[in-house]
């Protein structure tokens, strides 16, 4: 059963979303790490609309036109154990805290429409990018959600997080996404910023395959 969040609404960029101080307009780039900073840039978004159009294309085998398509998927592990595993690391953020991101709130629930701010440590200052998830699947064989950007993350559309079940007892992590610059920076960065997402995504799934690999030997 494929969920999604009835609030994955539609913006048309950035032009709401003031620049306070402690951040830069734009990309979230904050040197102001309290937990009561994140929580008012979480206020801040929490009603905002996603920043892309084509919300839930993901599911969708051809992603929409006028953005960068990625696909990556790898097996993690295999039988009853790992399955459940690999469900307990898509639920608890670990694709993303493996990698070394934070999750704010840590204990953010994947639902449709949680609003959460993954976080990136650079040197003093912290980047903050801002996603709601726009979908969650909870099926026999299929479990995981797609996010979208919210104003402030530094790229344009939707990435998903899934892992499937084979009829072997083979368990495969597989990430999908569509994205396109949100900001003149991340344009200018061009194949820096794919590289970027490309690296990410090899991560994510040997981070999914660590969890379930550890976790089953445990």
């Amino acid at each position: 059963m494929v969920k999604s969040s009835p609030s994955s609404r539609v913006s048309p960029g950035f032009a709401d979303f003031a620049c306070q101080r402690g951040y830069r307009r734009g990309v979230v780039l904050t040197f102001d790490r309290t937990g009561a900073h994140l929580d008012r840039l979480l206020e801040r978004v929490g009603d905002a609309e996603v920043t892309y159009a084509e919300v839930g294309q993901t599911r969708q085998q051809a992603l929409p036109g006028g953005y960068r398509h990625q696909r990556r998927s790898g097996a993690v592990g295999s039988g009853a154990t790992a399955w459940a595993k690999a469900k307990e690391a898509l639920a608890t953020w670990q694709a993303h805290r493996q990698l070394g991101l934070g999750i704010y709130p840590p204990d953010a629930p994947v639902a449709a429409g949680t609003v959460v701010l993954a976080t990136a440590d650079v040197g003093p200052a912290r980047m903050v990018l801002p996603c709601r998830v726009v979908s969650c699947t909870d099926e026999a064989a299929s479990f995981g959600f797609a996010y979208g950007t919210l104003p402030g993350h530094p790229e344009r559309g939707e990435e998903a997080f899934h892992v499937r079940l084979d009829d072997q007892g083979v368990v495969s992590f597989h990430v999908v996404a569509f994205s396109r610059p949100g900001d003149l920076a991340t344009k200018l960065a061009g194949p820096i910023a794919t590289s970027v997402q490309s690296i990410a995504m090899r991560c994510y799934i040997e981070g999914i395959k660590r969890y379930v690999g550890t976790a089953a030997n445990t």
